[in-house]
């Protein structure tokens, strides 16, 4: 298994030649399809477990207060996914030291992404952890990239697998469908991906092929696209690799 690999950006802060993977690019059609079957597994125990810390009332509130001196966390999950999906994730930062922030109010973060970012600034604003990182899944990073555009207490942001170009396969999706708005060519998007003051801030992790995401999850200008050997794009949540990229991640932003 190979490790990680910090990938160098080019003139004007595009991937160099050969950089971005054509889209579609990635393992053979057999091995794709068991790539499907394991992330949508994966997400299936998620969401169970995600379900049963409902029922038992899993308190957001839970990972605010860490013994050690880490550098608070909010955390902010994709689409779909309320906090308790990413509550592995949020134990293992906690561990490590880390106060850990959740916004209830995302809800399954399914509303507009400047939306979202409103509701975390005032998360941010009412709880007042100081300043944090963000650690994102997915459409969380866009949530937290637009969030660092109006809160200047937002030292940095680690993405995992965070569509900053869209996907092809949300425009396959109705028009009035929230994931329709991951499009690459949503106005929303769009939007977002001008504005690149705080792009340098932001370390992306990049799984080496996510079946969600057929042009990948590099964002140029970043501070830092660490590329892992880890496939899926929910999975790649519980890898060894990404669960120490992010460790590093964090402790590089604070």
């Amino acid at each position: 298994m190979r490790g990680p690999r910090a990938v160098a950006l080019g003139h004007g802060g595009q991937p160099p030649e050969g950089g971005q993977p054509p889209e579609g690019a990635g393992p053979p059609p057999w091995r794709q399809a068991g790539a499907w079957a394991a992330d949508y597994a994966f997400a299936a125990r998620g969401l169970a477990r995600a379900g049963a810390g409902w029922l038992r009332r899993s308190r957001p509130d839970a990972f605010r207060v860490a013994e050690g001196p880490g550098t608070p966390v909010l955390l902010l999950p994709g689409i779909y996914e309320s906090w308790r999906f990413l509550e592995p994730l949020a134990a293992h930062l906690h561990a490590g030291g880390h106060p850990v922030h959740v916004v209830s109010a995302l809800g399954l973060n399914s509303a507009e992404v400047l939306d979202g970012a409103a509701r975390a600034a005032r998360y941010l604003h009412e709880a007042g952890p100081g300043d944090v990182v963000v650690v994102a899944h997915s459409k969380g990073g866009l949530v937290g990239k637009a969030l660092m555009l109006r809160e200047e207490r937002v030292r940095g942001m680690v993405a995992v697998a965070t569509p900053w170009a869209g996907s092809s396969y949300a425009a396959l999706f109705p028009p009035w469908s929230p994931v329709r708005r991951l499009a690459p060519r949503s106005a929303g998007l769009l939007a977002l991906a001008r504005d690149r003051a705080v792009d340098d801030r932001i370390i992306a992790i990049v799984p080496a092929w996510d079946p969600h995401i057929p042009s990948g999850s590099r964002l140029p200008g970043a501070r830092r696209n660490v590329e892992v050997a880890a496939s899926g794009h929910f999975r790649v949540l519980a890898d060894p690799e990404v669960l120490a990229e992010v460790d590093r991640a964090v402790a590089e932003l604070a």
